[in-house]
């Protein structure tokens, strides 16, 4: 069968038909997509995120709350080894690594004094404290520690207060994310012809309540 006589609608190879060409996207269409795939993405990598500070933010502005909050505390006594202390001179590093290993202390040591007699030493961390208190002289010390709760915990961690620097970090990246998908989501938003008025009119209104009680409140 010569070519002219082929029935319409056949390709070149074997009677399949041929595939119409795929329109280019337009540069507004690819943008849309673009928003919708980091939305998804970044929402799933955020949902234990937001669940996390949205429920340590309602425990943090109650703080007459009191399940989860209990306190434990505790007096530990000791003597510190030979050459913690040289000529006046205190190494903390021996001091805070030998208080950890008889003791157990936790959480980033910092706060040191000197001044005459006595030394001391702070351990502090997310819901946990505990200062000690040096004679230079003998080289005895007693430790106050503070164990709060676990609500007291997800509190700190919450405020990143005492958690160290992995954990800032977390919530520096955490905001981050929120962040993106906030300006994702209202991205997708302006896509959305039947509902964007609407949708743009709430969060105007929302955005000016919430700007006025915040003037309110540090007014």
């Amino acid at each position: 069968m010569s070519a002219s006589a082929r029935p319409e609608g056949e390709g070149e190879a074997g009677g399949v038909p041929a595939r119409p060409a795929r329109r280019a996207r337009s540069s507004r269409a690819q943008t849309n997509v673009a928003l919708r795939w980091l939305h998804t993405y970044t929402s799933m990598i955020s949902l234990l995120v937001v669940l996390f500070f949205a429920a340590t933010g309602i425990t943090l502005n109650h703080p007459d709350w009191v399940f989860g909050s209990g306190e434990v505390r505790s007096e530990l006594t000791g003597t510190l080894p030979a050459g913690w202390i040289t000529a006046g001179t205190v190494n903390w590093l021996t001091v805070a690594e030998s208080l950890r290993a008889d003791q157990g202390l936790k959480g980033r040591a910092g706060d040191t004094r000197v001044d005459g007699q006595e030394a001391s030493l702070s351990f502090l961390g997310p819901g946990y404290s505990a200062d000690a208190v040096i004679d230079t002289a003998t080289g005895r010390y007693s430790v106050n520690v503070l164990q709060q709760g676990g609500l007291a915990v997800i509190n700190d961690l919450h405020r990143g207060r005492d958690a160290g620097t992995a954990w800032r970090w977390v919530i520096d990246v955490s905001g981050i994310i929120l962040a993106l998908v906030a300006v994702t989501g209202i991205g997708i938003l302006l896509y959305l012809r039947r509902t964007r008025a609407q949708a743009l009119t709430v969060m105007g209104i929302a955005s000016v309540i919430v700007v006025t009680l915040a003037w309110r409140a540090i007014s």
